[in-house]
C-alpha cells in the first residue's frame, strides 16, 4: 500500500478496528513518532534503573562520553572527543566544549568527575555502581575540558563502560549529605542527549522533544511519544487503528500475521540474547549424579534440535548456537567444539556412561515454554526422563542460589554489550551461583581476561575458556534470539546488529 493511500485510509477511519482511546493518530502529518512499551516507565534516570526500556530511552535523552558502533564495535566520540593512556591505570579524556544540558548550562569537565565520582560512592546507591566500582579509584578535574580517570587495576572494558552505562549529570545534582536525593532526575530529567523530556505521566506516558541545543546530528523527527500499554493485544489494535508507530518484542506469530496486512511492517533483527542449558557438572544437587559424568553432558548437546527450536520457536533472524557466548561479541571463537543434532550418538554417549536406560532429570525454566518443552521432549527421545519445572524467575533464582538444581533453561542479554567478558563474567566466575562447573581453573582463566588490556590476548584467553566449556560440555547452547518490530508502513527504522532498538535514527517515508 502507498503512503497516501494509507494516509487516506487512516485518515477517514477505515483501518480502525477498535476503539481504543489513541489521542492522536500517529505518524508523520504532526511529526510525531509514537511508540508503545509494556513495562511501565517510572524513573527516567537510567543511573538507577536496568531494564531494556531504560536503555533505550536513556539513548534518546542522554549522552555517554563515547559511543559504541554497533556495525563496527570501534569506540566513535560523543561528549569526549578523546582520550588517552598514561599508563595501565591512568586514563585521560578530553571534552568537548559545547555540549549543553537540557535546561541550557554549559556541560564541564567538573560535572563528568562529579558524575563518575558520584555513581563509584557506595552512597550513591546507583544501579551503575557495580560497573564502575570495578575499576574506578576516582576522577579528577585537570582543565574545564579534561579528565583524568585513575583505575583501580587494569581493566580492558572502561571505554565500552562509559558509552553504555553513565549518564552524565550536573554537579550536585543529586545532593550530599542529609540532603541526598536519589531520585532529583527520576522525573525532571536534565540530560545531554538528542531528546528533552516534555512531560512525564510515570506509567502512562512521556513526551520528548528535539532538543536544538544537542552537540551532535540533530534526529530526524521533531517529538516522540512512549505510551505505556501492557497489553500486547491493545498495543496492537493501536497500531492498526493508528495510534502507534512503533512496538517491539513483539510474540513471532503476531509480527508475522500483522506483518504480512499492509497495516504494519514486520521487521526482524539480530538481538545479543542467547539461550542455554547450563548442567550440574560439579555434583552441586547429587555428587554421583549423572550430569557429573563429560559423556552425558556431551549426550545431552547431541541430544538437541537447536536449529529447528531456532527457527520454528523463536524464529526472524534466530540461529543455532554452539558456544557460551554470542557469535557477535568480541572473543566469541567459532572455532570450539560443536554437537550436531544427533540422537543416536546421544543414546550411544549414555550407554558408554552407564545410562542406557536414562536417568531422571529434573530441568527447571522461567521463560519462553515452548522452547523448554521442546528440550524437555528431545532429552526424553534419547531417554532421559525429563520432570520439566516451569517456576517463576525469582523461584528459579533462589533454588539455584541454594543449589537445588541439577539443570536449567536460561536466557543471557549481555545488557547489549558485545563483548565474551559481559557473558563469561556472570556465568563462570567463582562465586556465581550461575556457576555450576566448580572448575576452579576455568575461573581463574575467564577472569584473566578482564586483566590485560591487550586485545588480542584477551581473545585467545577467551578462545582456551570458550574451548575448554565446548569440550567439558558445562553448558547446551542453544541459539541466539531474533528481535521482532510491528511498525507503521509510513516509519523508517533501521536496525542495528546489536539488536539495541535506537529510537533516534528513525525518519519518516
Amino acid at each position: 500500500m502507498n503512503t497516501k493511500l494509507w494516509r487516506a485510509l487512516r485518515a477517514a477511519g477505515v483501518l480502525t478496528v477498535c476503539a481504543v482511546g489513541a489521542p492522536a493518530l500517529a505518524g508523520p502529518d504532526d511529526d510525531t513518532l509514537r511508540v508503545a512499551m509494556a513495562e511501565e516507565i517510572l524513573n527516567l534516570d537510567y543511573n538507577y534503573t536496568t531494564k531494556r526500556e531504560y536503555i533505550i530511552l536513556a539513548q534518546l535523552t542522554d549522552a555517554t562520553l563515547f559511543d559504541l558502533d554497533p556495525e563496527t564495535q570501534e569506540f566513535k566520540p560523543s561528549i569526549a572527543t578523546g582520550y588517552d593512556w598514561v599508563d595501565d591505570a591512568t586514563l585521560d579524556v578530553t571534552l568537548r566544549d559545547d555540549v549543553t544540558f537540557h535546561d541550557g548550562t554549559p556541560l564541564t569537565a567538573a560535572d563528568v568527575a562529579y558524575s563518575y565520582n558520584w555513581i563509584g560512592s557506595a552512597e550513591s546507591e546507583s544501579n551503575a555502581t557495580g560497573v564502575v566500582d570495578r575499576w574506578l579509584d576516582t576522577a579528577e578535574v585537570t582543565s574545564p575540558t579534561s579528565v583524568r580517570f585513575h583505575l583501580k587495576s587494569v581493566y580492558p572494558l572502561v571505554l565500552r563502560d562509559m558509552a553504555n552505562r553513565i549518564m552524565i549529570r550536573k554537579k550536585g545534582t543529586y545532593g550530599a549529605g542529609a540532603e541526598i536525593d536519589r531520585d532529583a532526575m527520576a522525573s525532571d530529567l536534565i540530560g545531554t542527549g538528542p531528546y528533552k523530556v516534555s512531560s512525564f505521566e510515570p506509567g502512562t506516558e512521556l513526551v520528548l522533544e528535539r532538543y536544538d541545543g544537542f552537540f551532535g546530528t540533530a534526529p530526524a523527527i521533531e517529538t516522540i511519544v512512549v505510551r505505556n500499554i501492557p497489553d500486547v493485544g491493545t498495543q496492537q489494535a493501536e497500531l492498526m487503528s493508528g495510534g502507534i508507530d512503533w512496538m517491539f518484542k513483539v510474540p513471532l506469530d503476531l509480527a508475522q500475521s500483522l506483518g504480512a496486512t499492509p497495516m504494519a511492517t514486520h521487521l526482524s533483527g539480530p538481538d545479543l540474547r542467547v539461550g542455554f542449558l547450563v548442567l550440574d557438572a560439579n555434583g552441586y544437587t547429587d555428587p554421583e549424579g549423572a550430569l557429573t559424568d563429560v559423556r552425558v553432558r556431551q549426550a545431552i548437546n547431541h541430544a538437541l534440535n537447536t536449529p529447528e527450536m531456532a527457527k520454528y520457536l523463536i524464529g526472524g533472524s534466530a540461529e543455532a548456537i554452539h558456544t557460551a557466548c554470542h557469535p557477535a561479541q568480541f572473543g566469541c571463537d567459532q572455532s570450539v567444539t560443536a554437537y550436531d543434532y544427533d540422537p543416536e550418538k546421544a543414546k550411544a554417549l549414555l550407554d558408554e556412561a552407564g545410562f542406557a536406560d536414562g536417568f531422571p532429570l529434573e530441568l527447571w525454566a522461567y521463560r519462553d515454554k515452548p522452547v523448554a518443552e521442546a528440550v524437555a521432549s528431545d532429552l526424553t527421545a534419547v531417554g532421559i526422563d525429563v520432570n520439566l519445572r516451569y517456576v517463576k524467575l525469582e523461584s528459579l533464582n533462589q533454588a539455584r542460589a541454594a543449589r537445588e538444581i541439577p539443570a536449567y533453561f536460561g536466557t543471557w542479554g549481555s545488557g547489549g554489550t558485545a563483548d565474551t567478558a559481559a557473558i563469561a563474567r556472570i556465568h563462570f566466575d567463582a562465586e556465581s551461583d550461575r556457576n555450576m562447573s566448580g572448575d576452579a581453573d576455568l575461573a581463574e582463566l575467564v577472569l584473566s581476561a578482564e586483566q590485560t588490556a591487550d586485545q588480542e590476548k584477551r581473545k585467545a584467553i577467551y578462545s582456551e575458556a570458550l574451548g575448554h566449556i565446548a569440550d567439558q560440555a558445562y553448558w547446551a547452547p542453544l541459539f541466539s534470539y531474533s528481535a521482532n518490530y510491528l511498525v507503521s508502513p509510513e516509519l523508517d527504522f533501521p536496525l542495528d546488529p546489536d539488536g539495541l532498538p535506537r529510537l533516534q535514527n528513525s525518519s519518516w517515508k
